[in-house]
């Protein structure tokens, strides 16, 4: 399939989606959120194993499209935010793994949707921002899910001030894995999503799907439910395989896949 903001591109098990509006710094408007939740829903039922989130040009994202908001009634700006709430929570529905690659900067609902993500990479020359704080409207979205990686003080710290953090920072807060040169970005990239996406495809995807469910919870509710998961998990052929290729000192070979339907 054919789209007008992003580029997809498969190598082997992996595929890259890149945000491809560099001339709009890849703002986040309305027609982009549609295409990008299309084109994470697609992928979601392939056969790939992982997904790479990149973006061209000299922003990673710089967020919402102030021409959606600017003169928008309530109503409309309702919608909006539920299109975004709705391709961020597509991300994490996927039963791949999915990663963001960050080169530049990633700001407001741009750090969101990194945020958002499984797992994130940057080049030392990114940085990230909710810059809300700074103006009349404050980063009330982008705080969910930020606040959900580095957590209360810092992301505060983030939302009220609008100050940018370099990637060095970023990744002591947890918002990312960890950050690169910017020559090395590619290669680590693909070295950790390869790395996230080997074994089971299927035990991955239940793992996933498990672990944004219980994540939340009260720790006596998460028990609760991840018992129930893992021992569910447990009776899969995929799981048995792997217990008795390791009995019998011998490489597993699994062979199920998520039930996409």
């Amino acid at each position: 399939m054919k789209y007008q903001h992003l580029l997809l591109s498969t190598d082997g098990a992996i595929t890259t989606i890149t945000l491809n509006r560099p001339e709009k710094r890849n703002a986040l408007a309305m027609n982009v959120m549609l295409e990008l939740t299309q084109a994470l829903q697609a992928v979601a039922r392939s056969d790939a194993l992982g997904v790479i989130l990149a973006a061209n040009g000299p922003v990673f994202s710089a967020g919402h499209n102030f021409g959606d908001m600017a003169g928008a009634s309530l109503e409309q700006a309702r919608e909006l935010f539920a299109v975004c709430t709705t391709m961020m929570d597509a991300i994490q529905a996927m039963p791949q793994p999915v990663i963001a690659k960050v080169h530049a900067l990633a700001t407001a609902a741009g750090c969101q949707l990194v945020a958002s993500c499984d797992l994130a990479i940057a080049a030392d020359t990114a940085s990230f921002a909710i810059p809300g704080g700074k103006g009349g409207l404050f980063c009330h979205t982008p705080l969910v899910a930020i606040a959900r990686s580095v957590g209360r003080k810092r992301a505060l710290e983030m939302a009220l001030t609008g100050d940018a953090i370099d990637a060095r920072t970023a990744t002591e807060w947890g918002l990312i894995n960890r950050c690169v040169p910017a020559d090395q970005l590619d290669a680590a990239t693909l070295d950790l999503i390869g790395r996230a996406s080997r074994g089971s495809a299927l035990s991955k995807a239940l793992g996933k799907q498990g672990f944004y469910q219980q994540v939340g919870l009260p720790q006596d509710q998460a028990y609760q439910l991840a018992v129930e998961l893992m021992a569910s998990a447990a009776m899969t052929p995929d799981a048995q395989e792997g217990m008795r290729a390791f009995l019998e000192k011998r490489h597993a070979h699994y062979t199920q896949r998520p039930d996409l339907t």
